[in-house]
């Protein structure tokens, strides 16, 4: 016979069903929450193991191109242009117009600014808009970006021009980016 502690004892029927009915709900209660931290934990030691397995492998390709990553920071150090000065902007613009010449493409709003710098680069940058037709475009946009001239398109905005659908309408902000200070 199981041995009940007093107070429960002194409980009529109906208080002792109430307070197992009670016990039981808090019993559920306090297990759902358990198993649904033990559960969440697991969840996300999983998410951590996949990440951190992501990590590893890129870790190792970055470990067996390491001569490769060696030689292409080398040949940024070599060849990579330093800034001498802010017109370096006019420069890239007056680069940008004769590419575009070259390619009959209309430059619009042409402007020029100094862009960001990092321990990657600084920059200087030019925005111009554009029309013209989409082969000569994309031959423009080739030539104007090419490794050894480090320059680079920042931001691209093409769209059909409106009035006539064989032209190409683009607002471009090209940026040269040179060595790091």
């Amino acid at each position: 016979m199981i041995m009940l502690p007093a107070f429960f004892q002194r409980l009529n029927r109906r208080e002792q069903v109430l307070s197992m009915i009670v016990g039981g709900a808090l019993f559920l209660l306090l297990n759902l929450f358990i198993w649904s931290s033990l559960l969440g934990a697991a969840s996300a030691a999983r998410a951590d193991v996949a990440v951190r397995k992501t990590a590893r492998e890129q870790q190792s390709v970055f470990l067996k191109e390491r001569k490769l990553w060696k030689k292409r920071e080398e040949w940024l150090k070599n060849n990579q242009p330093t800034l001498k000065s802010p017109v370096e902007a006019s420069a890239l613009l007056d680069q940008v117009k004769q590419t575009a010449g070259k390619h009959n493409i209309l430059l619009e709003n042409p402007a020029i600014g100094s862009g960001d710098s990092n321990a990657n680069y600084q920059g200087v940058f030019a925005s111009v808009e554009t029309k013209g037709p989409w082969p000569p475009l994309v031959r423009f946009l080739h030539e104007v970006q090419q490794p050894e001239s480090f320059v680079v398109f920042e931001n691209v905005q093409l769209a059909i021009d409106g009035t006539d659908p064989t032209m190409m309408r683009g607002k471009f902000k090209i940026a040269r980016w040179f060595a790091p200070k």
